[in-house]
C-alpha cells in the first residue's frame, strides 16, 4: 500500500469539518471553548487514507499527538 501525498486542507473544507462535526473533538468530545482543534485523517496518509472530506475528522491536539499515524479504532471494523 502506497502512501498518499499530503496536500494542504483548503480553509473553505476545513470550516465545513468542523461544522459538520459540530466544532468538537470527534475522540474526548471537548469543544472549540475548551481546547485547539485540528482536522486529521481518519485512515491515515501513511496507511493509504485519501484526502477526500469523508476521511476527514475533528480532532483536539492532545487527541491527534496520542493517534499519530494510526488507524482510529473506531473505524477498523469498515476499513481493515
Amino acid at each position: 500500500m502506497s502512501k498518499t501525498p499530503r496536500i494542504p486542507i483548503p480553509d473553505s473544507v476545513r470550516q465545513y469539518v468542523f461544522q459538520r462535526n459540530n466544532y468538537q473533538c470527534q475522540s474526548c468530545a471537548k469543544t472549540h471553548k475548551e481546547t485547539q482543534l485540528t482536522i486529521d485523517h481518519i485512515i491515515p496518509l501513511a496507511k493509504g487514507g485519501s484526502n477526500d472530506i469523508s476521511n476527514l475528522q475533528t480532532l483536539c491536539l492532545e487527541c491527534n499527538r496520542k493517534k499519530l499515524h494510526h488507524l482510529d479504532p473506531r473505524f477498523k471494523r469498515y476499513y481493515s
